[in-house]
């Protein structure tokens, strides 16, 4: 689609968003009416917000396009007034963290679907690739970690004292559950903040971690503790591995800014991808805190039968995906289409 044709088929929803945004920054001057006076027009909030939200993956999909300044800075100026007057109040509110939740972080990585589609397969196919042949020869998995690491995930996961869920106690679920926190974000700070490096850092961080898990998983496989690995990562990996790769996602966006700057400095282009990114940043962070507390309570649980575990797993992944594809996108309406 070319800008000018991108410009005809949206302009209509943007007009309509700028009188929406004249009358209510009109509104904010506007005393009280007194009696017997006629009342102000009210504006109806709901289309406002469809409108506001319709135009922000417009402009979204416009930088993503390198589409002319000028079209740019338009929605720029658009959104940030509908931002400025939808959010005044509740910047850091409840109300606030419900939108990011609910609109904001599913809208916004659906904005990346490129991106992330990169990220996915950059750390699913090494992962594949590296699971199987760690699989078909075990001793395969000491190209890539030394003898400790392997004989620590054979203690973790073997049938003996220290493997996972055994004597466990409140106190330690605590313990790991500050652990996994600090081990997650670090995971995913390294594959977003990386992305800087001209996308090369998230590169590497995604193949790399998607090879370290998929020779875990061959190596343990092969040694015949699928049981005791795979009920203990089914459910919170939901959670985690979706942020690893979002976070990677971010990262790409950062360093195409950087590569593909269009019409903007490098700079100006990386301001605007950081600003997009960040969203998705947050809903990371938020992924990965839930994916902290299920792995220190749930998954190392060894009275839950690895049963129940593979169907919470399963419903976790499901409920995963379809808040990402589909939660928080606007109602479809025959004045927005």
């Amino acid at each position: 689609m070319t800008p000018l044709q991108f410009e005809k088929n949206h302009s209509a929803i943007w007009a309509e968003l700028e009188a929406a945004l004249d009358r209510l920054e009109g509104l904010k001057n506007i005393k009280k009416p007194q009696r017997g006076e006629p009342p102000v027009p009210a504006v109806d909030g709901a289309r406002v917000a469809a409108l506001y939200r319709r135009s922000c993956e417009h402009l979204a999909l416009a930088q993503a396009r390198a589409y002319p300044i000028h079209l740019t800075q338009r929605l720029e100026m658009l959104t940030q007034r509908g931002h400025r007057l939808m959010y005044r109040q509740h910047d850091y509110g409840v109300a606030r963290l419900k939108q990011l939740v609910l609109v904001d972080f599913p809208q916004s990585v659906r904005g990346h679907r490129w991106y992330l589609l990169v990220a996915t397969l950059l750390f699913v196919i090494p992962m594949l690739a590296i699971g199987w042949t760690t699989y078909l020869d075990p001793g395969f998995v000491l190209h890539l970690m030394d003898a400790d690491e392997v004989q620590n995930f054979d203690s973790m996961y073997g049938d003996n004292d220290r493997s996972i869920g055994q004597q466990r106690h409140a106190s330690t679920d605590w313990q790991m559950f500050g652990y996994y926190i600090q081990h997650n974000i670090g995971i995913g700070f390294q594959c977003f903040a990386s992305g800087l490096f001209w996308g090369l850092g998230s590169l590497f961080y995604l193949v790399f971690n998607g090879q370290s898990i998929g020779a875990v998983a061959g190596y343990l496989t092969a040694r015949g503790y699928s049981e005791t690995f795979y009920s203990f990562v089914v459910t919170h990996s939901a959670f985690e591995l979706t942020a690893i790769v979002l976070s990677g996602a971010a990262g790409l966006r950062l360093g195409n800014a950087l590569l593909s700057p269009g019409r903007l400095t490098r700079l100006e282009s990386l301001k605007h991808a950081a600003k997009d990114a960040i969203t998705v940043v947050y809903g990371v962070m938020g992924l990965l805190l839930i994916a902290a507390a299920v792995e220190a309570f749930w998954s190392s649980a060894r009275w839950v039968a690895p049963g129940v575990k593979y169907g919470v797993g399963a419903t976790c992944w499901a409920l995963v995906i379809a808040y990402l594809g589909w939660q928080g996108r606007p109602a479809r309406s025959a004045n927005a289409d």
